[in-house]
């Protein structure tokens, strides 16, 4: 028996140690979206793949009843945003969000890098409905000859807004091995923000408010939970119960489900209580890793990008849509980053870390155009149209990709230079 639990607590060490690695979880995720969309629309595997995700499935006593493929965007994605919510909680309490005044600068980058892709977004679909093939006020859609209107089209404007925390540090894993940690901690601190504006983002403009009862269970599983996890020891089975009642009161109540996890997960103390050597939000946050990163996000993946294309061709790359959400995500993220960046270090009179110039930052502004796993999930939230959802999710994983070997690039070109510079002692 000792053998097999010595056993079983090593396999559980490698595959924590997997899910702790950034390029490796990362990887894995992009591996997931890969086989869903080539399984989606393959003739051999589309019908099976499609019957699995539009596979239904219920909770007694409730109506809430969904297919598999939105069972991991509703359900599954909540053990991400719980992960989220945990370090969120701890970033704000102990962490780099702790000090605002020394987390200014990559905290109103956070806000710049979320408000200039929309704008891109929007121009460059105005740039089509004016002068497309279609008539005013409407954008033909490429792959199909679909006649959109221009205010349905917009209404993807905050898919291209999001940073996948993930993708971007898995980028820096792979190319920026020589470069200060300030640089992956200028990163760190403003996809956290990015997430909590995204958070915000769904909660606003992407929930449908239903009967006002239902705040009031929210409120008070919110509550519960909040008391439960500061016990010297703590009732799991409750704390699982607590949780699940507030996903489903989430739900019924019209706001997004996955938002729950952050909800209790903000909840959860973040710092050390009845003598304990670590505060709970971090230990719950590393022991959630593993499932969040090898499960929750795959699997996700897996499904949001399995979307049929009548035709996956080259021609998929000239859809209004596809080019506005590139042009959002590859331009527009740096764009908002780095000359946020600029006004407040040469206007507002903060400052950069220590050793970094705003210049240092564009290769990790152009990493910050990888929206990935929020950016799905608000495209699956912002159109109804089958089609406009499809397509607006090929764009984020184009535009995300294009992303990230730009970031990739330049952060080995930089890796080099930090590298030569700090052998030769040469200034940069």
């Amino acid at each position: 028996m000792a053998q097999v639990t010595g056993t079983q607590r090593g396999v559980w060490a490698s595959i924590t140690r997997l899910a702790a690695s950034d390029r490796a979880s990362g990887l894995i995720m992009l591996s997931c979206a890969f086989v869903g969309l080539i399984a989606a629309n393959l003739p051999l595997t589309y019908h099976l793949f499609e019957s699995i995700a539009e596979t239904y499935i219920g909770i007694p006593y409730t109506n809430i009843n969904l297919p598999i493929g939105h069972w991991a965007q509703d359900g599954l994605l909540t053990i991400f945003f719980l992960t989220v919510g945990l370090e969120l909680k701890q970033e704000l309490t102990t962490g780099s969000l702790s000090n605002p005044k020394a987390a200014a600068v990559p905290m109103l980058c956070a806000v710049g890098g979320m408000m200039a892709p929309p704008i891109l977004f929007i121009a460059v679909a105005a740039l089509f409905s004016a002068y497309g093939p279609g008539d005013a006020g409407s954008v033909v859609l490429t792959t199909t000859g679909s006649v959109i209107p221009f205010a349905d089209l917009a209404h993807g404007w905050a898919v291209p807004t999001a940073t996948d925390i993930a993708f971007s540090l898995a980028v820096l894993a792979l190319f920026a091995k020589g470069l200060p940690g300030s640089i992956r901690a200028f990163l760190l601190t403003l996809a956290t923000v990015d997430d909590l504006l995204a958070i915000i983002l769904i909660a606003v403009f992407f929930s449908s408010v239903n009967a006002w009862y239902w705040f009031i269970g929210i409120a008070v599983c919110a509550l519960i939970w909040a008391h439960l996890v500061r016990m010297k020891k703590v009732p799991w089975p409750a704390v699982a119960i607590v949780g699940l009642l507030a996903w489903v009161m989430m739900f019924e109540a019209g706001i997004h489900p996955t938002l729950a996890g952050v909800l209790v997960g903000l909840s959860t103390p973040a710092r050390e209580i009845h003598g304990e050597l670590t505060p709970r939000a971090e230990r719950y946050a590393s022991k959630l890793q593993p499932f969040s990163a090898l499960l929750a996000l795959p699997v996700f993946a897996l499904f949001a990008t399995g979307v049929h294309f009548a035709e996956l061709t080259p021609a998929l790359m000239m859809s209004p849509l596809v080019i506005a959400l590139i042009v959002a995500l590859v331009i527009g993220k740096p764009l908002g980053i780095i000359a946020t960046a600029w006004v407040s270090t040469h206007i507002g009179g903060l400052k950069m870390a220590k050793g970094l110039t705003v210049r240092d930052m564009i290769p990790t502004a152009c990493a910050c155009g990888i929206g990935f796993t929020v950016s799905f999930l608000i495209a699956s939230l912002a159109y109804s149209n089958a089609e406009l959802s499809a397509e607006a999710r090929f764009g984020v994983l184009v535009g995300s990709l294009i992303s990230a070997c730009i970031s990739g690039v330049l952060l080995n070109h930089q890796s080099k230079e930090f590298a030569r510079t700090t052998r030769t002692g040469e200034p940069r």
